[in-house]
């Protein structure tokens, strides 16, 4: 594994040639990478008021450390302007174990918390977690060890994955599942479990990532990670045990309010092209990768995979000093590339200045609902013409459920080629399949709505019956789309040509693979 970095503007950025060889599953850190004495972990623990369970914590943690973590750690004790004596607690942690450091913070926030100790870390890898430790910590080593190896860019525990064993109430349940499908829906996201507390990401990255995210309360964690996988970073999940804690302070209503907000704020600085995600992600996102043959019969070289254009140390590196990604044997000297690897970057640079997109970036959300509303509205008024046209020779529910089938299977084949810019006919039958599904819902939304209307007068009229069945399709319609977007035409659904590209309503031609978005569970 090779790796060619180079500094640029104040950034890393590298060219890269990965060649087929197995490395270990568990990386190693390398002798004389990093200064004596300095951790390649450092463990964040946020805390607010935590005087009973910061002392019993922090010495859980720093026995499973001791014992189970083969590299140089630290724990930081990042005080959130506590009023009690968590901090007195935590200083005298810090002099009895000589891994364990404090900061103390004159004001709340848990994203201020983790961008203060992050910031002034000296470690390579970086990582939180609540200070309950719901999360068994046999996952850490997991967690971090992708982001050690240079292979991932950060790292999330996951509650909702199917080997995930978790143990909490329905309500803390079904507000975290409606969380996850309302960022899959209305951001793209693509990560399973963004509340989570139990996170790591490389120093070198979060150099880069942090200055873009602006929440320093709770939503810091979701900002973080949707504009890390918009910007083509590398998302590594780990499946988590996680017992939940009945003491638990959160404030669930204040912090979904706030959490809302978060992702009104987000889609409206993705919409509008505020947060610049196509200059982010040629700056510092993977590039996509080619399988090169080998060529010379003659000798041992190997096939390799290599970038098309510039991308992040992300790939291939291991931990060095600083956090940096170490430069291999045979690499380039800094600040130069081979002239293959660098020929690529240019055509890959001029390609991408020519769209206004960027390849594998999801399709834009402002895109997709003006398309959308568009195949809406014509669906709507062919629906309502059916249903006049039928309500004079049948009953109101027959004539409900014909308009609203005709027009469901036409409304699911235009946002497929318009909307989500799927062509061709692979899947065809299965997206419809779930277009009808989709169908469903909207017809329950409607048959009741009828139904609700006929029970409270026998003898409505056309106009209230129109009236009702307008506002339930716009109900409907909302549905349709979250579903259509977070499901039925979701970018990890798509099947990909043998030939490398498929089509995105808004990216253009798009390489297989998912280099630019990692490797996700969902």
């Amino acid at each position: 594994m090779t790796t060619d970095a180079r500094t640029s503007g104040g950034r890393v950025t590298s060219s890269h040639a990965v060649t087929a060889e197995r490395t270990d599953l568990v990386p190693r850190p390398r002798a004389g990478l990093l200064p004596a004495g300095q951790p390649v972990l450092d463990v964040v623990v946020p805390v607010y008021n935590e005087e009973n369970d910061l002392a019993p914590c922090v010495r859980r943690l720093h026995a499973h450390l001791r014992e189970a973590f083969p590299y140089p750690f630290r724990i930081t004790v990042a005080d959130n302007a506590s009023t009690d004596t968590t901090l007195v607690i935590a200083r005298a942690l810090a002099g009895e174990l000589p891994e364990v450091s404090v900061i103390h913070l004159e004001a709340k926030g848990r994203g201020r918390a983790l961008r203060t100790a992050w910031g002034a870390s000296a470690a390579p890898v970086l990582a939180y977690m609540d200070v309950d430790l719901s999360t068994d910590l046999a996952a850490l080593l997991p967690l971090v060890a992708p982001l050690i190896s240079g292979h991932s860019d950060l790292a999330i525990g996951t509650r909702l994955s199917r080997s995930s064993r978790v143990v909490r109430g329905p309500k803390r349940e079904v507000i975290s599942r409606c969380y996850n499908l309302l960022l899959r829906g209305t951001l793209a996201a693509r990560f399973t479990d963004a509340q989570c507390g139990f996170k790591a990401i490389r120093a070198d990255v979060a150099t880069s990532l942090l200055p873009l995210v602006q929440d320093t309360g709770w939503f810091f964690d979701t900002e973080m990670l949707v504009i890390a996988e918009r910007c083509g970073l590398r998302i590594h999940e780990v499946p988590v045990d996680w017992v939940d804690d009945p003491d638990s302070r959160v404030d669930v209503l204040a912090t979904a309010m706030a959490d809302l907000k978060g992702v009104a704020r987000l889609a409206r600085a993705l919409g509008t092209g505020a947060l610049p995600v196509a200059q982010l992600r040629h700056e510092f996102g993977r590039a996509p990768l080619t399988w090169t043959p080998s060529t010379d019969t003659d000798t041992d070289q190997p096939a390799r995979f290599e970038t098309t254009g510039p991308g992040t140390t992300t790939s291939g590196g291991g931990v060095a000093a600083g956090g940096a990604p170490e430069a291999a044997p045979g690499a380039g000297a800094p600040g130069t590339a081979a002239p293959e690897t660098a020929a690529a970057g240019a055509a890959a640079s001029g390609a991408a200045g020519n769209r206004a997109t960027v390849i594998g970036v999801p399709a834009g959300l402002t895109g997709q609902l003006l398309r959308f509303a568009g195949v809406g509205i014509a669906s709507t008024l062919a629906y309502l013409v059916l249903f006049v046209l039928l309500r004079t020779a049948t009953g109101a529910q027959a004539a409900n459920l014909i308009a609203l089938l005709v027009t469901a299977v036409a409304n699911t084949a235009a946002n497929r080629r318009l909307t989500f810019g799927v062509t061709g006919r692979g899947d065809a039958g299965r997206h419809h399949l779930q277009g009808l599904f989709v169908f469903a819902i909207g017809l329950l939304l409607t048959s009741g709505s009828l139904a609700a209307l006929h029970a409270a007068s026998d003898s409505p009229g056309r106009f209230p019956e129109v009236s009702v069945l307008v506002l339930a399709n716009l109900a409907s319609t909302v549905v349709r789309f979250l579903l259509m977007r977070a499901w039925v035409f979701h970018p990890s659904r798509l099947r990909r040509p043998a030939g490398g590209a498929t089509r995105s309503a808004d990216d253009g031609p798009s390489r297989s693979g998912r280099s630019g978005h990692g490797a996700h569970q969902l």
